[in-house]
């Protein structure tokens, strides 16, 4: 994976951020989805973590990691709103997202959840990384083989 270079504009490195959490999380790449939020905070309902290590045990015991390595999901992110203080070094985004799921002869693709993320960004180092993610879920459907426990939204 190659480094932002510095003519790539700061949103357009945010938004790969922001790319980048949905096809780890989507491959099941808990590991490196926990390192997107090493210095960060994590914040969904009443869930409140710091760090990416504690971020990526907790996703780790939540999620259902299916025969193929995957989550069988998609997680498409839209309508990105995002402000950049390129003075401060730093930047808030909020965007909605849908969960698409698919298990084959299990569930037929679906929307298993579908809500918000209000996010805060900062630059170190020239480098713009999450410095927290807050997750509001505004819909849930089938969660079976999406959650290990279904949770109330």
């Amino acid at each position: 994976m190659s480094s932002p270079t510095a003519s790539t504009s700061s949103a357009r490195q945010i938004e790969n951020l922001i790319a980048r959490y949905s096809h780890l999380v989507d491959e099941g790449d808990f590991a490196t989805f926990g390192a997107l939020f090493e210095n960060a905070d994590f914040v969904s309902g009443e869930v409140s973590l710091r760090g990416g290590k504690a971020i990526e045990e907790l996703i780790g015991s939540m999620l259902v990691v299916h025969d193929d390595g995957t989550l069988r999901t998609r997680h498409i992110t839209t309508n990105i709103l995002i402000e950049v203080d390129e003075d401060d070094d730093s930047a808030e985004a909020r965007s909605y997202y849908n969960i698409l799921q698919a298990v084959p002869g299990l569930l037929p693709l679906q929307m298993v959840a579908g809500g918000r993320y209000h996010d805060r960004f900062e630059r170190r180092d020239g480098t713009w990384s999450f410095a927290r993610r807050e997750v509001t879920i505004d819909f849930t459907g089938d969660t079976r083989y999406h959650l290990k426990a279904p949770q109330d939204a």
